[in-house]
Order: structure tokens, then sequence, then C-alpha cells
């Protein structure tokens, strides 16, 4: 039972994280068709997010090899555990797909919105990162550790360019039921949404990668994940 529940647990683990990953850099395009437009000169920040969306994109090919060595696909997860997804619908009342990104080019005011929901999801994923690289079953899985530890490293860029604008601009930071929202939302998925997955027997499969009708193919990554 120990071994079935570690595996199950480590699946579901790789599963979700897989799919934030991809939702992360896909949505990034979407960010960074709206900076090009909006700030066409500001050349730094549009490198640091291009940085950014290198980053996730690289974050999901390792989780992607850390599936293909272990022979299994990951589950059929969908955006209901996708944090972004989730933290856009309250603050949009829209789908990230559904997202009008022309009203985002046109608005500083829903733009700093945006800034500050990218913030505050990527720091909400670096203090998980820190408690997984410390949970017993995680560290059991040399190479899930050395995936964890690569996003440790890389995590804090990732807010940094969306905190920068908004000083940059005077736009204010969070405020406190921003960050509440941020903190519901990872309570509703730990507490109600992976225990539900956990023990949903029907709980099925992918077929194919999460990646497969992006624009670009999928790479192996560049850092050798091996068990």
């Amino acid at each position: 039972m120990s071994a079935w529940f570690r595996r199950r647990y480590l699946d579901l683990l790789g599963s979700i994280y897989i799919y934030n990953e991809h939702r992360g850099y896909t949505a990034i395009d979407r960010v960074l068709e709206a900076v090009r437009v909006r700030s066409p000169d500001d050349h730094a920040l549009i490198a640091a997010i291009e940085k950014h969306r290198a980053d996730e994109r690289k974050h999901y090919a390792m989780f992607r090899r850390w599936f293909e060595l272990r022979g299994v696909m990951p589950f059929g997860v969908d955006r209901t555990i996708g944090h972004i997804d989730r933290f856009v619908e309250i603050m949009f009342r829209s789908t990230i797909d559904g997202l009008d990104t022309q009203a985002v080019i046109d608005s500083d005011r829903l733009f700093e919105r945006l800034c500050r929901v990218i913030s505050l999801t990527e720091q909400r994923g670096y203090r998980q990162v820190e408690i997984l690289l410390n949970h017993p079953i995680v560290r059991r899985d040399k190479a899930l550790i050395r995936i964890f530890q690569v996003i440790e490293k890389d995590e804090p860029s990732h807010w940094a360019p969306y905190d920068g604008w908004l000083r940059t601009h005077g736009k204010r930071q969070p405020r406190w039921w921003e960050q509440a929202i941020d903190g519901f939302i990872h309570s509703e998925l730990l507490l109600l949404k992976l225990p539900i997955l956990f023990l949903n027997p029907w709980l099925r499969r992918r077929s194919d990668w999460v990646d497969a009708h992006d624009p670009r193919p999928a790479t192996a990554a560049p850092l050798a994940v091996s068990h």
C-alpha cells in the first residue's frame, strides 16, 4: 500500500506541475503579445518576460522527461487545478483562453491587475517548491528533487519584471484581499481538489502530451533527469 500511495502521489504531483508549467508558458505568450504592443521600446521588460517564458518551457520539458523515464503518461488533469487559471477567472471573470488581449493592451488598469496576478502566482509557486523540497515522499525521488531545485533557482526572476513594472509606473502592489484570493486558490487545491483526484478511481492518464499542438515540437530538457 505504501508503494502504491507514493507512486500515486508522485504521479498526481507531476501531472499537476506539468499542466501548470505548460499553461504558464502558453499564457505568457499572451502577456508578451500585450507588452510588445504596449511598450515596444522597453527591451529590458520584454527580455525578462521572454526569460520567464523560456524557463516555464524548460520546466515543462523536465517534467515530461521525468514521466518518459518512468514509462507512464501524466494524469488527464485540466484547468480546474491550474493556479493561474483560477486566479484569472476570479480576477477577470474570464478563462485565460477567453481573456481579451486587446482590452489588456488598451487598459493600464487591466494590465496592472494582470501583473499582480502573475506576481502572486509566481511567489506562491516558489513557496510551494520550498515545501516540496523537504517533503519526505518527494525527497525519495532524486530526479524530481533536481527538477524542483532548478525551479527554486529560476523562480525569483519570474515575478521580478511584473513587480518592477508596477513600481516603475507608480502602480500599487497586491492588497490583502488579492493575497487572500491567492491563498484560497492554493488551499482549495490542497484540501479539496488534490484529495478528490487522489481517490478518484476513474482518473485516466493522457494519451498524448499536453504540448502536442504547440507551434514548436517538444524537446528534451537541457538538464539530464535520471533516477
